[in-house]
């Protein structure tokens, strides 16, 4: 039952991120910020230059090829080869995050669009549940990376308290995760491993309140060297 009660919740919530995203956006909104329906959507993320896979079509099984160097490599600085493990979760436990030691220079929305982070934290509400994955000195919301490495996640919950963390997958069929971790009031930082190739969709709630959905395409690397037909951005 409460198993059930969790995929009717991922699904609601789904269902109310891609009507949000489907509401017309001002030219205002969009030269500054983006929609807020760009932080739930996970379907907006092709353009902005981010390679655009064929998840939502019918057939084919793109996602089990291996894929070229030339794939992950616009995204290399969000992910590692090693990493704190994760046992029994979804990421590992949160930790409290230094901001004022670690600002990042700028943000990417999941559709590409950049903004400096000092105007998204003049413009975005204080209060808000956020995610980002964290890179070297860059955040984003949709990362690719080869199977088997490790990503920063950057939280910040301004209430804190206990959270309800999400992830769903999806290859040629879909499942889903939740577990339940105490963040910190502030910002949050924890390791998430790509430890399964597929779309993963991962947001988390405290306070009843939603964060925005982050996105982190997982594949196969071919081997270098390799004379296999491998798949590149499109």
């Amino acid at each position: 039952m409460k198993y059930s009660k969790i995929l009717l919740f991922i699904t609601a919530f789904l269902c109310l991120a891609f009507q949000a995203w489907a509401q017309p956006v001002s030219d205002s909104q969009t030269n500054t910020m983006g929609s807020r329906g760009d932080y739930l959507n996970p379907n907006s993320i092709s353009g902005g230059g981010y390679p655009n896979f064929p998840w939502y079509s019918s057939g084919g099984s793109f996602y089990s090829q291996p894929y070229s160097d030339t794939t992950f490599s616009p995204f290399r600085e969000y992910y590692t080869p090693s990493g704190t493990p994760v046992v029994g979760g979804i990421i590992s436990n949160p930790t409290t995050f230094d901001i004022a030691q670690r600002t990042p220079s700028t943000i990417y929305y999941g559709n590409g669009q950049a903004l400096p982070y000092t105007q998204y934290v003049s413009t975005v509400p204080s209060k808000t549940n956020d995610l980002w994955i964290q890179g070297a000195t860059n955040w984003t919301q949709y990362v690719v990376c080869p199977v088997g490495t490790w990503l920063q996640l950057v939280a910040n919950a301004p209430v804190g308290g206990s959270a309800g963390f999400y992830e769903m997958i999806q290859t040629s069929a879909t499942s889903s995760k939740y577990n339940t971790y105490q963040f910190n009031s502030g910002y949050n930082t924890m390791n998430f491993y790509a430890d399964q190739v597929g779309r993963h969709t991962l947001y988390f709630v405290v306070n009843n309140q939603p964060s925005n959905v982050v996105v982190v395409d997982v594949f196969a690397q071919a081997p270098a060297g390799s004379t296999k037909p491998v798949h590149t951005m499109s």
